[in-house]
């Protein structure tokens, strides 16, 4: 694999969003194939997403392709700003916290306090749960259709790289997420989950 042309190749394959907010840094290092920090809402530097060239080039093409744009999915698409119960209960919070402790108020910048810590770790888990990695997946196979590839190979693809990704990082059993997506990459490859023996370890 050429470095340079596998680079340029993925920057390419990248929806405006990704070009915008990503770079791709390729490492040696770490134990992860492929990897980009946590999107943070105040930033507004390009965030890097880290190939671990050795493990990276032992996937095949359309692993690599529907893994990275996944990846890209899934770091452009989190929506801080979509409003919602929890981000409502957090502001409320946060302002409440303020002004209970300009008024010294303890017991009220406890309680305001408490509801927004409270707010912020539901949003935290809602952005970083199963249904949230199923969207991403979703997100990756519509880039990916207008790259070029039909539905049932681009889920195919990403399901035989959510598989190897784990294997390459040496890890014996799928998450629980990870074994969620599968099962909704194989509706949409139209693949038989009969007698799988991933399948087996959700009951």
């Amino acid at each position: 694999m050429n470095l340079d042309q596998e680079i340029a190749h993925l920057r390419e394959l990248m929806p405006a969003s990704g070009r915008m907010s990503l770079k791709i840094v390729p490492t040696s290092q770490g134990s992860q194939v492929i990897s980009t920090p946590t999107p943070k809402p105040w930033e507004r530097n390009m965030r890097p997403i880290y190939l671990n060239v050795p493990l990276w080039e032992k996937l095949s093409r359309g692993q690599r392709d529907l893994v990275f744009l996944r990846l890209v999915a899934w770091s452009t698409t989190i929506p801080w700003l979509k409003p919602n119960w929890y981000q409502t209960l957090a502001l409320v919070g946060v302002v409440g916290t303020v002004a209970q402790f300009t008024q010294g108020d303890a017991v009220g910048v406890v309680i305001a306090g408490g509801l927004s810590a409270i707010a912020v770790r539901q949003l935290w888990r809602n952005y970083r749960g199963a249904e949230r990695e199923v969207e991403a997946d979703e997100s990756a196979l519509k880039v990916a259709q207008r790259r070029g590839y039909n539905p049932p190979d681009a889920a195919r693809n990403l399901l035989e790289g959510i598989e190897v990704v784990a294997e390459l990082e040496g890890r014996s059993k799928l998450s629980f997420s990870e074994l969620l997506r599968i099962q909704n990459l194989k509706a949409i490859a139209h693949l038989s989950t009969m007698g799988d023996p991933q399948t087996s370890r959700l009951s």
